[in-house]
């Protein structure tokens, strides 16, 4: 049995792998949306309620794009509770038929790369991998396991905190409903940010189908996916276990 994890800015998610099924976990929310840990202190979060219960492992495997620190905390909390070493995924060159588009392979965030290889072993076509969390993450792959590059743009709520903090007379901006036009600040705010990620990943998801000479698979993943999806026009499915998948897949090959 493996215990998979997947540390984003945000939010811990983890499950345990049999090698035939994933068994989801509690999820763990550490930071706000806007990055900042809930009690001022990211390396203060309390993981130990997330272990107690759980049987003896083989194997730990970690997936994070959080900070040092965070992943430091975890890894103390981990080595307490487990006999087993603990170890994180990163970015390779080439790994589960996946070959990485960076020139600097390591720099591309680990829950892009296993996302594209959950959606590169599962989907017969070529995919589009949207994850919506504390950014916005775009990253084609062909059925050929090719990746074609991607893109990172600020998320909704990134978007939103990023106009309050940089407009004066913004003020306190109350929930409001997203609408093609808006007649108030607060909705007018709320439907830009969304509908400016619904057309980004539109806009992404067309270039890749006119690369790819065909229509891929548009997958979507992260916090933000379920809010994201009615407001798409282009077909897609949601698949919140996305990054613990590929993970899956890379532990099980040992990151090969």
């Amino acid at each position: 049995m493996k215990l998979l994890i997947d540390l984003g800015n945000s939010r811990l998610k983890w499950a345990l792998w049999d090698g035939a099924q994933l068994q989801r976990g509690a999820t763990l929310t550490h930071a706000r949306s806007d990055g900042e840990s809930a009690d001022g202190n990211a390396a203060a979060v309390d993981f130990s309620a997330l272990w107690k219960d759980l049987p003896a492992v083989n194997a730990i495997w970690v997936a994070s794009v959080a900070a040092s620190a965070l992943e430091q905390a975890l890894t103390r909390s981990l080595n307490a509770h487990f006999a087993v070493p603990v170890r994180y995924a990163r970015s390779p060159a080439t790994a589960c038929g996946v070959r990485n588009a960076y020139s600097a392979p390591a720099r591309l965030g680990i829950d892009r790369f296993l996302g594209m290889v959950a959606a590169h072993r599962e989907t017969a076509a070529p995919a589009v991998v949207a994850s919506c969390g504390t950014a916005l993450a775009l990253d084609a792959v062909g059925s050929d396991g090719r990746h074609l590059g991607g893109l990172i743009a600020p998320a909704p709520a990134l978007m939103r905190q990023a106009l309050l903090e940089n407009t004066a007379r913004l003020g306190e901006l109350t929930p409001a409903p997203i609408a093609d036009f808006a007649d108030t600040t607060a909705a007018a705010v709320e439907s830009g940010t969304w509908l400016a990620a619904v057309a980004l990943v539109e806009r992404f998801a067309r270039r890749a189908q006119a690369a790819f000479g065909m229509t891929p698979a548009l997958i979507l993943c992260g916090g933000g996916a379920r809010r994201l999806a009615p407001l798409l026009e282009l077909e897609h499915r949601h698949e919140a276990d996305l990054v613990l998948r590929g993970l899956a897949h890379f532990a099980d090959a040992d990151g090969k």
